[in-house]
């Protein structure tokens, strides 16, 4: 006879920053939560635990996904049995709190709405992505920060190279700094490789990436590592979510249109490392090409219809991982092939 539950009569908003926490607190038919402030460190999370499961069998918590600090923070909540975990994207959380009427922000704030969001909305269980996602997600990641430091240097060295003033200790120093940067980057692509290949599953969907006309070996691996941490159950659409390309449109009666525009919700990450794909698929396959100019034509803008590009590649992406299958133009823009024939 399998054991019941126990119902959940306490719910818990939880506003992380660097340094502390904010709860919000309720319980039962309670109106008025209580709040606590936790330090943001491992017996700071113990203190808070103890907190949320005062007087209580079993919580439920809810937090913005807000970066490593929110991460590490659910990560110890998860590994307790009593306590249930739910990691909400912050616009949602921020059209919560406009539903409610509460135009202010501040973490006390942030804590209440989070509170009442776990209190009322339908329960959205958070599951934790294996070690290796994690490890993975965070090597492309330290990689892209590497080269955005890596793109100020060459910026700066050329435009200080023809100056008469600046000694030549300070340019060789510079270019000590860039052959260092690039190095590093090499030891991460190489170690994020290692991790690959260990693991037959992502080593299968790699080399698939790979067939993907703009997708090369730094790319496959940013956007790989971003979609490492996705549910194995979510869908098409879900992908493009999470990205932050899903289109939000504005409607009201007749006379209030405004132009379509992405959500910008999801992965700032994986919308970065799917942006120059998309441009060199632009240039390089015919049949993306004419899809591309038929938006134009359409009165799209030219950001748009690239955007338009990059889901149609995140799209492609979906369906070879579960076909098991390399990239076919012909079934990511058919209708574009067929136009080519007839003509």
């Amino acid at each position: 006879m399998t054991q019941r539950q126990p119902v959940v009569e306490v719910f818990a908003g939880l506003d992380v920053s660097a340094r502390e926490i904010k709860v919000a607190r309720v319980q039962g038919q309670d109106q008025n939560p209580t709040l606590a402030t936790f330090a943001n460190h491992a017996s700071g999370h113990q203190a808070l635990l103890a907190f949320l499961l005062e007087k209580t069998e079993r919580v439920r918590v809810c937090l913005e996904a807000s970066g490593n600090y929110s991460l590490d923070l659910a990560l110890s909540l998860h590994a307790q049995r009593q306590v249930e975990v739910s990691v909400i994207n912050p616009r949602r959380a921020r059209k919560f709190a406009e539903s409610l009427g509460e135009r202010s922000k501040s973490d006390p704030v942030d804590a209440r709405v989070l509170c009442q969001y776990a209190a009322r909305m339908p329960w959205e269980s958070w599951k934790p992505p294996s070690a290796t996602a994690l490890r993975l997600r965070a090597i492309p990641r330290a990689m892209e920060s590497l080269g955005v430091m890596h793109t100020q240097e060459s910026n700066r060295g050329h435009a200080l190279a023809s100056s008469q003033a600046l000694p030549a200790l300070v340019l060789r120093e510079r270019q000590r700094h860039q052959r260092y940067l690039e190095n590093r980057m090499k030891q991460l692509r190489r170690e994020a490789r290692r991790l690959i290949a260990r693991d037959a599953e992502l080593d299968r969907r790699y080399r698939l990436m790979l067939t993907v006309p703009g997708i090369g070996e730094t790319s496959a691996l940013q956007i790989l590592g971003e979609l490492v941490v996705l549910s194995d159950t979510a869908d098409a659409r879900q992908w493009v979510a999470f990205a932050g390309l899903d289109p939000c449109i504005f409607t009201s009666g007749s006379s209030v249109e405004k132009r379509p525009r992405i959500s910008r919700g999801g992965s700032r990450h994986l919308r970065r490392a799917l942006y120059m794909p998309a441009l060199v698929a632009l240039r390089r396959k015919p049949h993306l090409k004419r899809f591309y100019e038929r938006l134009l034509s359409r009165g799209t803008a030219r950001l748009q219809a690239v955007v338009a590009l990059m889901r149609k590649l995140l799209h492609a992406l979906f369906a070879m991982f579960r076909a098991n299958q390399p990239y076919d133009g012909s079934k990511l823009c058919p209708s574009e092939l067929i136009t080519k024939a007839a003509a």
